[in-house]
């Protein structure tokens, strides 16, 4: 059984794509419809090492509560432990949907994919 919220977001991202000319949508769509098991995995340790004050991030799988992150940083995953949420949103950072990060960021331009 397919989950109807992924085919809702592959559409929703397709569309961006198409719409906005924005081949990182194409390519984050793609990443969705693997497998599960076929997904990243990244702990909010590398994203702190990795990222930098304010940076936009895309996880294209799920985030894991391991390590610090001493500054906010704006996350779209399409996974998330509470452990890491809490950790992302006490250094300040934010958590945002498919929809406020298309909104956002149309073009995909500042968005950077880690994992």
């Amino acid at each position: 059984m397919t989950n109807q919220l992924v085919i809702r977001t592959v559409k929703d991202l397709k569309l961006a794509s198409t719409k906005n000319k924005a081949p990182i949508w194409s390519k984050l769509a793609e990443m969705l419809q693997k497998p599960t098991i076929a997904r990243r995995v990244v702990n909010v340790g590398r994203l702190g090492s990795v990222t930098k004050e304010n940076d936009v991030v895309i996880v294209p799988g799920k985030v894991l509560g391991t390590g610090n992150i001493s500054h906010k940083i704006t996350l779209y995953c399409f996974s998330i432990s509470t452990a890491a949420a809490r950790k992302i949103q006490s250094s300040g950072g934010r958590i945002i949907n498919h929809n406020d990060i298309i909104s956002k960021f149309p073009t995909g331009k500042g968005v950077r994919i880690i994992g």
